[in-house]
């Protein structure tokens, strides 16, 4: 599902190094009123998505903070896959289950 709130976009950029365009938070899409949703931006969320799930959410968010933390935010695993392959819209068919760890030591 997707939301629009400058509010949850505002709140977590107070944490974050980056602008926000957009924010997974399961199960939910969270998008700024400035952001256009495209394929490419949508597709991005949805990997997203899929990776929280497979990790049980919880851990996903742990996981994302420590490499976040430690490596910046372009050099998370997760972030990797996503930017990746957020223009292949078929990406999420052919996806193996935990594809993020692939990108863990991967440097761009």
């Amino acid at each position: 599902m997707i939301l629009r709130s400058d509010l949850l976009i505002k709140f977590f950029e107070i944490f974050a190094p980056i602008k926000i365009r957009a924010i997974t938070l399961f199960p939910f899409i969270v998008i700024s009123s400035q952001t256009k949703m495209d394929d490419v931006l949508l597709n991005h969320e949805r990997i997203h998505l899929r990776q929280q799930l497979e990790m049980l959410i919880i851990p996903f968010y742990i996981l994302y903070l420590i490499e976040g933390i430690f490596k910046g935010y372009r050099n998370i695993s997760f972030e990797k896959e996503a930017f990746a392959n957020e223009a292949d819209q078929g990406y999420l068919r052919k996806r193996k289950l935990f594809a993020f760890v692939k990108y863990y030591r991967k440097k761009y």
